[in-house]
């Protein structure tokens, strides 16, 4: 019988993507992919550590996997396991720890485990390396999963955010070839799947670090500009991109682009340029400012979504204030909102200022507040409008959902018809629930 493995992925698109092409290696080995609610030989957990929640979540996801099967062996890769290895080995239950470059052998690891059972029972194993030694670069992308694809074009970071761990757990920016990214777009296209997320830990920092150097043998214009060619692939969505690596041309090819669509999501962190200064942001408050006017100059339509991270060491009343208020005047769509949590061994887990954890959460609440005020206002200025929806796969309560190239979400009755096709719709209202309602104009494409 073919043994059974099956995942649970905590975090970022790109830890989807990743997991996916690892899930594939296994298929390929003979592996059955099942839920991660069923009974399975082997559970692979892919961790994050943005944020102290995801640190928090891994045992209770490791106790499901053994409310599961107590007999089931337990994998542990990503950020988390790259960082604190040890720390996740020592939680019960766990028998294999595998840290930045050994997750993606992770099959020949398992198979060995699998061959001799009596050596890892009740001994979590790790095998991790120094960060400085993950210098080469694994494609992946995600499909099966969603409607959409994850394609990581970009991995690790140069950066050195006071706040991050990124760098520590992924190590130094690296991009695949333009050739291989290009081989999986086409891939992709022929799957079915209608739209494609790029995705990456810097992806505007694209091209840095092909072939083993750091000299960008091609920017994130050049790919851009490649994958808006790419025949078969409705739609193309950046994930995220900084403001000082979002040019004036990628922000032109993407108004004028046949699949790239009119949606942003650039992070912010905060709007007081003194706290920046502490994060060691590479841009002020003013140069976002240009972003977002260029984007609504060429795009008025375009969604543009806001990463922002409150009570950093040092914030003080006034700093969150001007933060809140500088959002508040943006033509902004939506908030991604992270309190922020100590990591270690990072610069701003040293410094003074700490923001009382009350205070954090109360102005966490006030920012998800003025995000769901943004959203209203932007969904608002799209009633009346014509668009396409991309319809999702998931019979959710009785109603079908969907998205908008400009990212409007809107639902209607469920119908299975509709899943991972493109609409024409005209937007009418906006239901109780926040989400929008429409009328079919007529078929875009099946």
């Amino acid at each position: 019988m073919k043994k059974k493995v099956a995942f649970y992925t905590l975090g970022c698109k790109l830890n989807f993507s990743e997991t996916s092409t690892i899930a594939r290696n296994f298929t390929d080995e003979g592996f059955e992919r099942v839920d991660f609610s069923e009974k399975a030989d082997l559970y692979v957990i892919n961790t994050c550590s943005v944020t102290e929640n995801a640190d928090k979540r891994f045992k209770t996801i490791v106790k499901q996997a053994q409310k599961a099967n107590s007999e089931a062996f337990v994998a542990a890769v990503g950020c988390y396991a790259q960082l604190k290895p040890q720390e996740l080995a020592d939680v019960n239950g766990v028998d294999l720890v595998l840290g930045a470059t050994e997750k993606f052998n992770i099959t020949s690891y398992i198979n060995d485990l699998l061959s001799h059972p009596e050596r890892s029972r009740g001994v979590g194993q790790v095998h991790s390396c120094e960060i400085e030694e993950a210098d080469f670069y694994v494609g992946s992308y995600s499909i099966g999963d969603r409607t959409r694809a994850f394609l990581k074009v970009q991995d690790g970071c140069d950066y050195k955010c006071t706040y991050c761990t990124i760098p520590l757990a992924r190590g130094i920016s690296r991009s695949d070839t333009m050739e291989n990214v290009l081989k999986n777009a086409q891939e992709i296209s022929k799957k079915n799947i209608k739209e494609i997320v790029l995705t990456g830990v810097n992806i505007g920092d694209y091209g840095k670090g092909e072939f083993g150097n750091k000299r960008h043998e091609h920017t994130f214009l050049d790919l851009v500009t490649k994958l808006d060619d790419v025949e078969g692939i409705e739609r193309l969505r950046i994930s995220s991109i900084e403001p000082n690596l979002l040019k004036n041309e990628t922000i032109d090819l993407v108004s004028k682009s046949r699949a790239f669509v009119p949606h942003f999501h650039v992070p912010l962190q905060s709007g007081s340029n003194e706290i920046l200064k502490k994060m060691k942001r590479r841009y002020m408050r003013e140069l976002y400012v240009d972003r977002v006017s260029k984007i609504k100059e060429v795009m008025p339509h375009a969604c543009i979504g806001v990463d922002v991270i409150v009570g950093f060491p040092g914030e003080t009343d006034e700093h969150f204030l001007e933060t809140y208020h500088f959002l508040n005047t943006l033509d902004i769509s939506y908030l991604h909102v992270f309190t922020y949590s100590e990591r270690d061994n990072t610069e701003a887990a040293e410094m003074n200022g700490v923001v009382p954890k009350n205070v954090r959460s109360k102005r966490s609440k006030m920012l998800r507040g003025l995000s769901v005020k943004k959203r209203r206002a932007f969904y608002e200025s799209q009633i009346g409008t014509t668009r396409t929806v991309l319809f999702e796969s998931e019979n959710k309560e009785g109603y079908i959902h969907g998205f908008t190239a400009n990212y409007v979400k809107v639902k209607a009755p469920w119908d299975p018809e509709l899943m991972n096709t493109l609409h024409r719709v005209h937007l009418t209202k906006i239901d109780t629930d926040g989400l929008v309602r429409f009328e079919f104009v007529k078929a875009f494409s099946s």
